[in-house]
């Protein structure tokens, strides 16, 4: 029985291990004029959800930060606490000084960095979305010498990458004024993400402190900024801290609604807790271009709210939403029960939740239950 068990965790582990697979492939890229290797993670279940598509992390520093990267995103996804991804790491071990090269002059790509810059944009990136499915939104992730050359895609007029995660940046010298007119300026949502750590050098910490002092000033809705310092990390493990808080920073709308969401914000609405909750989810569609079923536990935490401020009438708008989303379930009548119960219409809340029968049971939401809320009106009111 125990080797049974023991070839049974085996076969589990590496059915997992399969799922997590990453692809290497030599990439002959024209604008570097020479292969470069690549890994590739696509999301669990890529090659069964077909019409599924995905953001793109592109890696830099992809020898020892795509596994970080790519573990965090599988397991934030997992969770349902960001979308799933697709991440793409490159390899720089022998070519990173070349590749992040740049002019002392202006600060700006020059020779081997300009021909880096664009096998990201022009090369690299075209590929993946040609030959995989992905949406829109792209991250950039760097880290030292890296985490100041993902900020070059920022200048463009249309940055690439409308996520960036920047830990102990090694800024180049005018960085430090264009970063924060950049990200004054821009027209379209932009996630940045900065982090630095006790024991990077001080002329490091110093930039990257001045760095956080300009953006965190800027007034800019379409700015998203968040910092972190790790005081206790080494320049080499700050990556391990800040890529989780990176994500969730970046995907705090993506979340389930939690108790902190629920308790401060949402209880003390000025409107409609309805329409916050659509107003959640188009935001998710319009900044990640993905279309999120309404979690159950956003249902609920919505319908909590309505009953402990009384606002009974918000019942009929999430009863609606419900059956929208979850047309063959109990949720939507139980709830459109609900409005019509506490609004003084007990004949079409009973039978609101008699026609649920026939719908399949959710949340904790039984045919039993709706049949007891039915007869206990018919017994009430005698009909």
């Amino acid at each position: 029985m125990k080797k049974t068990a023991t070839l049974f965790c085996l076969f589990l582990m590496s059915f997992v291990y399969v799922e997590a697979q990453v692809k290497y492939e030599m990439f002959q890229s024209s604008k570097l004029g020479e292969e470069r290797q690549i890994k590739i993670q696509l999301p669990r279940g890529y090659n069964t959800n077909e019409d599924k598509s995905y953001p793109i992390f592109v890696v830099l520093d992809g020898d020892y930060l795509f596994e970080a990267v790519a573990g965090n995103v599988d397991y934030y996804s997992y969770w349902e606490d960001m979308p799933e991804a697709i991440v793409v790491g490159v390899n720089q071990a022998e070519t990173q000084y070349d590749d992040c090269l740049y002019s002392e002059q202006n600060s700006l790509p020059v020779e081997t960095g300009a021909s880096f810059f664009e096998f990201i944009g022009m090369e690299l990136l075209p590929y993946i979305e040609t030959n995989y499915r992905t949406v829109s939104f792209r991250v950039a992730v760097g880290h030292g010498n890296t985490a100041n050359f993902i900020n070059y895609y920022l200048l463009k007029s249309r940055p690439l990458f409308q996520g960036y995660i920047v830990v102990s940046p090694e800024l180049a010298p005018q960085m430090l004024e264009y970063i924060p007119e950049s990200l004054s300026k821009v027209e379209s949502k932009i996630f940045y993400y900065l982090a630095n750590s006790g024991a990077d050098s001080k002329s490091l910490k110093q930039m990257s402190e001045a760095l956080h002092s300009d953006v965190s000033a800027i007034e800019n809705e379409n700015l998203s900024y968040s910092f972190n310092s790790f005081e206790n990390s080494t320049h080499y493990s700050a990556p391990a801290h800040a890529i989780p808080n990176a994500l969730q920073n970046m995907f705090k709308v993506f979340q389930p609604i939690t108790k902190k969401e629920y308790k401060d914000e949402i209880l003390e609405l000025e409107i409609s807790p309805v329409v916050y909750l659509e107003e959640k989810y188009q935001a998710i569609q319009d900044l990640f271009g993905i279309e999120k079923k309404i979690l159950i536990n956003d249902f609920k935490a919505i319908a909590a709210a309505i009953k402990k401020n009384e606002l009974f009438e918000y019942y009929e708008p999430l009863g609606k939403l419900a059956r929208k989303e979850y047309p063959k379930t109990l949720l939507g009548n139980y709830y459109l029960g609900r409005f019509y119960e506490e609004t003084g219409e007990p004949k079409k809340a009973m039978k609101t939740y008699q026609t649920a029968f026939t719908l399949d049971e959710i949340a904790g939401i039984t045919k039993d239950k709706v049949l007891e809320l039915a007869d206990a009106i018919k017994e009430d009111f005698g009909y």
